[in-house]
């Protein structure tokens, strides 16, 4: 891997780690100090890196000097001295004795503790959520923003409002207790899930696909998973989600980075592991009585490995649309169920319902209601077509419609 490749790709995997392990260290109240830390850590490596090479091995190397840049911080502010041990003495020989435990173990129980530390109650979910993918993701104020669907002003005044509300309360980077873990889950759950689909789904880049995105999504939900406390259904419905759609990574973009939408997709270069391993996973999530958006979406991913275009299929993939459209509503929900609708009652039922939803802001709701006039009036077709272009925002997007106009006038 190349440098202007490696060092985004360490930034995405490496920079959540270090800042959850300094921010146990130093506390919560000082969490925009450890994320800084690790800014720092990573702009020195841009930096020595350029001029030196690439280290041998460049993970050992940002975890190096992240200690260092922690311990020499902890060092000028006397923060060890004052807050992490009272009774050790400020002495250069102990001082230069600090520990940073920068070990799988800890890195692990670290990031599990704070994904739990800043779903706490006393700040909101949306909060919950935009501090959990700053701090544990390494999202940026835009990727935040167009994750939750607002801007950046917004973003940046409610992550404020939330460090302050966690330093107020005091709150303690650790496990919640049992009776805590269901009531804080929802929001851990609906993080990682945000992560994933902005790799999916990417529209923040114009890149179509980012497998790194989606990879530390799938990273932190199995650490859930391998925790006894969170092994619960709704977490292995989750993981089975993701794995069905990661299964079809390499069939979903061409060799020159654009999108292969799914009824043209080569079905040989479908992952059959990963299919397993989701069927794993949604096996596990069977236990119980409860069904989550996780258990119904999860249920839709796997009959889109089933490439067959049967009406059967389509069928059980609508009453699970159904389902999750009863529980938890959202327009994106009921647009896709549009197209499914499509396959199993045909363009003109569903031309009907795409109306109702009247998303006039939404670039895939113009392109879906083009596909279906395709073959029922083409210049209506044409018009939601070229609608959508002008709505689309990546180049990516822009590429597939352009396509379809094309097609349509040939």
């Amino acid at each position: 891997m190349q440098q202007q490749e490696l060092i985004p790709h360490l930034f995405r995997t490496e920079f959540q780690k270090i800042t959850a392990v300094l921010c146990k260290l130093l506390g919560i109240e000082h969490m925009e100090i450890a994320a800084d830390i690790a800014g720092e850590t990573f702009l020195a490596a841009l930096e020595n890196w350029s001029y030196k090479g690439l280290p041998e091995n460049p993970t050992a190397w940002l975890y190096t000097v992240a200690k260092n840049k922690a311990r020499n911080h902890i060092i000028r502010q006397q923060l060890f001295t004052n807050k992490i041990i009272p009774q050790l003495k400020e002495t250069a020989v102990e001082l230069e004795d600090i520990q940073i435990d920068l070990s799988d173990k800890n890195i692990t129980d670290s990031q599990l503790q704070m994904l739990f530390a800043v779903c706490h109650p006393s700040i909101s979910a949306q909060s919950q959520i935009g501090l959990s993918l700053r701090i544990l993701c390494g999202f940026g104020i835009d990727e935040i923003a167009h994750a939750l669907l607002s801007n950046k002003e917004t973003i940046s005044k409610r992550l404020t409002r939330a460090r302050e509300k966690l330093r107020t309360e005091k709150v303690k980077i650790e496990f919640p207790g049992n009776h805590e873990i269901a009531e804080r889950l929802n929001n851990v759950l609906t993080t990682l899930y945000l992560l994933f689909n902005e790799g999916y789904y990417s529209e923040s880049s114009d890149v179509v696909l980012r497998e790194d995105l989606c990879l530390e999504g799938m990273r932190l939900t199995y650490l859930l998973i391998e925790n006894e406390a969170t092994n619960l259904p709704a977490v292995n419905a989750l993981m089975a989600l993701m794995c069905f759609h990661a299964s079809r990574f390499a069939a979903r973009k061409n060799e020159n980075g654009a999108i292969i939408l799914y009824h043209h997709q080569e079905e040989t270069l479908w992952n059959r592991e990963l299919i397993t391993k989701g069927a794993y996973f949604f096996n596990a999530a069977a236990k119980g009585n409860t069904i989550s958006t996780y258990h119904l979406e999860a249920g839709i991913a796997y009959q889109l490995t089933i490439k067959t275009d049967s009406k059967e299929k389509w069928e059980r993939t609508l009453q699970l649309y159904n389902h999750l459209l009863q529980i938890a509503y959202s327009p994106i929900a009921a647009l896709n169920r549009t197209y499914v609708l499509s396959k199993v009652y045909g363009n003109t039922a569903a031309i009907s319902e795409a109306q109702k939803l009247n998303l006039k802001t939404n670039p895939y709701y113009f392109t879906l209601l083009g596909e279906l006039y395709k073959d029922v009036d083409t210049n209506i077709a044409l018009s939601h077509f070229t609608t959508a272009l002008s709505l689309a925002a990546s180049q990516s997007d822009k590429l597939i419609i352009q396509q379809k106009i094309d097609n349509l006038s040939m």
